[in-house]
């Protein structure tokens, strides 16, 4: 069975015709999924010349075929102008950063990683979907992002993303894995499926520590972290060990959710912790058929917390599910696509976040 890194390996010596390098050191291909002798990946065109991605199509697919593919699905998708002047950018700068000596650690007072973390007052609001469609988001934006599902009871992150691989080893370091354009770790990763994770406190705190000294995350400018609800300890040693993290509290319209999530935001205002905004999911069901709106679960409770926190209320999202068909490669079962209505406001919501944390 073909594997990532062979799949990386064999695509190493395809150069990307303006850029003149790697496709892999310029991390234009993404989202590689492996599934028995079956690979799918995502190819991002510097060029819209219709001849070169002909080329790109039929060079890909005859090198992971002698790599030991029977099956190759390839998407393209144009960069985006961000990711443009990124890599232009990466080109002059990046390099000669990331080669500079004393490079300081993820979680280092000096640390340029923007950390956000994504919490709530109680289970059932839809926190861990808000933070992956994200994290998704922020990657089209063209932003190198990291996730750790640091929910360690009640891990979802891995099956929401449509992941079944495992992470990998890098040297000494755990690799993690990528989905759309996101790198991820998760407890999920480590337990065996639907096992119980019965640990106490200090337990909980050392895995985080791991999560943040023992992944290689490489280049990261925003790192999400999908926090347990509630105010208990794995939520009061992220505030510990990252003082300088912003967060986004999640809630229903529902004003018992709304009264519950404020615990939360307490919780950060007390460890001087930055609150980005508030995010109301499951605000309204649009129907399907007329537009209208129905408040299945009333009105008010994300503004009313909005100002109770003194903060914004960043976004509204609707009650639904992605319409993503199983037997699609890309298939995951809770991130919005972009061109579709709640993708959209996931992509508002992003841009809204980078002005707000000025990266």
């Amino acid at each position: 069975m073909i594997s990532r890194e062979q799949v990386l390996d064999a695509l190493k010596h395809v150069e990307d015709p303006v850029y003149h390098k790697s496709v892999t050191e310029l991390h234009l291909v993404r989202d590689i999924m492996v599934k028995e002798h079956k690979v799918s990946l995502t190819y991002v065109l510097t060029t819209q010349d219709e001849g070169l991605k002909e080329k790109a199509h039929a060079q890909i697919s005859e090198l992971l075929r002698k790599a030991g593919a029977e099956e190759v699905h390839i998407r393209f998708r144009e960069m985006t102008e961000h990711e443009r002047n990124e890599l232009s950018n990466n080109a002059q700068q990046g390099s000669q950063r990331a080669r500079s000596q004393g490079r300081p650690t993820l979680i280092s007072p000096d640390s340029k990683v923007n950390f956000i973390a994504v919490a709530s007052g109680k289970g059932g609001v839809g926190k861990s979907t808000v933070t992956v469609n994200l994290a998704a988001a922020l990657a089209r934006k063209g932003k190198k992002v990291g996730l750790i599902d640091a929910d360690i009871y009640g891990f979802s992150v891995p099956d929401m993303m449509g992941i079944e691989e495992r992470p990998g080893m890098s040297g000494e370091k755990i690799r993690p894995v990528e989905r759309f354009g996101v790198k991820v770790i998760s407890t999920g990763f480590f337990v065996q499926e639907n096992t119980p994770v019965i640990w106490r406190g200090p337990m909980l705190g050392k895995m985080l520590r791991n999560f943040f000294s023992e992944v290689e995350w490489g280049d990261v400018e925003y790192m999400l972290l999908d926090l347990p609800p509630g105010t208990g300890d794995v939520a009061l040693d992220v505030h510990q060990m990252l003082p300088h993290s912003r967060e986004i509290i999640v809630t229903t319209p529902h004003a018992t959710a709304a009264f519950v999530a404020a615990r939360a935001g307490a919780m950060a205002l007390q460890t001087k912790h930055e609150i980005l905004g508030v995010v109301e999911n499951m605000s309204y069901l649009e129907c399907s058929h007329c537009g209208e709106k129905q408040y299945v679960f009333g009105r008010g409770g994300g503004a009313k917390l909005a100002e109770e926190l003194h903060t914004d209320l960043l976004a509204q999202i609707p009650l639904g599910a992605p319409d993503n068909h199983i037997s699609e490669p890309d298939f995951s079962p809770s991130v919005y696509k972009s061109n579709t209505a709640t993708g959209k406001i996931y992509d508002e919501l992003a841009d809204l976040i980078i002005r707000k944390t000025d990266i």
